[in-house]
């Protein structure tokens, strides 16, 4: 069997098929192919128990050609320096293909978070930025939250940067609370840009999506608002959404006989997306192994979870119902994953089109903090409605005129916006 890539690999790859596809001047391409800048550092933290423990944090800055670079924070016990560069590699992609100006970047702390306090939490996101903030800033480099951070520890690593740069600086983190700089329709953004992508990808394909049936990977923030959306905004059913459960170490997949209300399972599901199993089966739900999520009768996946997901084994475990699936997570699918799609004429909205109306969102939650005025939730969800269908049908229109895949697609897009930025600036 062929060795799995790793994000980075992976992301290299998708990179060096569309540069070779476009043509791109070797030079650029090896400059586009790395990241411009790496950081890798220590952070020293007390503990609760007067102990010192010591962590692990990255942030990488991939490209920041067209802005400066964005890209979320992540706390997790695997974070690898790999994973964030992929992951950085991606944000380029994907603030160029939603045409924002900005560039690509991500950070990370390989810890727990739900292993920790609050007060333990606190002085981890305050020593992120001590070791950081000479090299982030609201024209260098704007952080946001991601997996296992929330708005509030935004706002710490927001005020820790005030303090060090000795004024109140709310631009330089995003995804901030309501009231600590924050932007209204931040926490619905990337599960309802998935939706909106959704939405226009069954317009082209002549779904209707009343009859529609997703099955959802994930129960974070993006799938919650991804079913919402789904149900709500589309009058689709959702079939199943699949969890982590960090109480047992491994996932599971819930389903109901009418249909997943997502609203219900939020009020019994944690800040870190474990849906109580107990109060789910009294509300007649049917709980089964976290793999069984890709197997449903569907007519669109929606995998939100983490990468890799869907690759060359659980691909084949579809149904043949499935005409759809729209990447809520950051490199879910891997190429193995894009071939079986191809060869079975299953459209696919790639992850740094379908998943970026949260960083469009934090573009605006930008753009207000600078004018220090703030917009209502319904101007702010018109707006990344009209951004997330304008970049949608770019990348479509991209995609019937070269007579290519999305991915490819959506990458000959952001690949040609950020090269011509980097031409203009005289960098190649």
């Amino acid at each position: 069997m062929a060795e799995q890539l790793n994000a980075f690999q992976m992301a290299q790859a998708q990179f060096d098929g569309v540069a070779k596809q476009l043509k791109l001047d070797p030079v650029i391409a090896e400059m586009l192919r790395w990241p411009m800048r790496e950081f890798s550092f220590r952070i020293p933290v007390r503990m609760d128990d007067g102990s010192t423990r010591i962590f692990q944090g990255y942030r990488v800055q991939h490209n920041d050609a067209r802005g400066p670079n964005k890209g979320g924070i992540r706390f997790h016990p695997n974070e690898t320096l790999d994973t964030v560069r992929a992951l950085a590699t991606w944000m380029t992609w994907k603030c160029a293909v939603a045409d924002i100006p900005l560039g690509g970047g991500k950070g990370g702390i390989i810890v727990d978070p739900a292993t920790l306090s609050v007060g333990e939490k606190e002085r981890l996101c305050r020593g992120w930025v001590q070791a950081m903030w000479r090299n982030i800033g609201p024209r260098l480099d704007v952080p946001a939250p991601d997996v296992g951070t929330t708005p509030q520890m935004m706002d710490w690593m927001m005020d820790e940067y005030s303090k060090l740069v000795g004024q109140y600086t709310p631009g330089v983190f995003t995804g901030k609370p309501l009231g600590g700089g924050g932007s209204e329709g931040r926490t619905e953004a990337t599960g309802f840009g998935v939706t909106y992508c959704i939405r226009e990808a069954m317009k082209h394909l002549k779904m209707d999506p009343s009859k529609s049936v997703a099955a959802i990977q994930g129960f974070g923030n993006v799938a919650q608002y991804a079913a919402i959306g789904f149900k709500e905004i589309l009058g689709g059913k959702v079939a199943c959404v699949a969890c982590w459960d960090r109480e047992d170490k491994t996932s599971y997949t819930f389903s109901h006989k009418d249909g997943v209300d997502p609203r219900f399972l939020l009020t019994i599901t944690d800040q870190y997306g474990t849906i109580d199993k107990k109060k789910a089966k009294e509300a007649g739900y049917v709980i089964e192994d976290g793999s069984a999520w890709i197997s449903k009768e569907a007519d669109v996946l929606i995998p939100a979870a983490l990468e890799g997901q869907v690759n060359g084994e659980t691909v084949k475990k579809i149904s043949s119902r499935v005409r759809l699936v729209a990447e809520g997570a950051n490199g879910p699918c891997t190429p193995e994953a894009d071939e079986f799609f191809k060869k079975n004429n299953i459209f696919n909205i790639p992850d740094f089109l379908c998943n970026s109306g949260g960083v469009t969102t934090s573009y605006f939650e930008s753009v207000q903090n600078d004018m220090n005025f703030y917009w209502t939730k319904e101007e702010v969800l018109q707006r990344l409605d009209t951004k997330m269908t304008q970049a949608f049908h770019a990348v479509l229109e991209m995609s019937e005129k070269e007579k290519v895949y999305m991915r490819d697609a959506a990458y000959m897009v952001a690949i040609s916006r950020v090269v011509k930025a980097m031409q203009l600036r005289g960098w190649a």
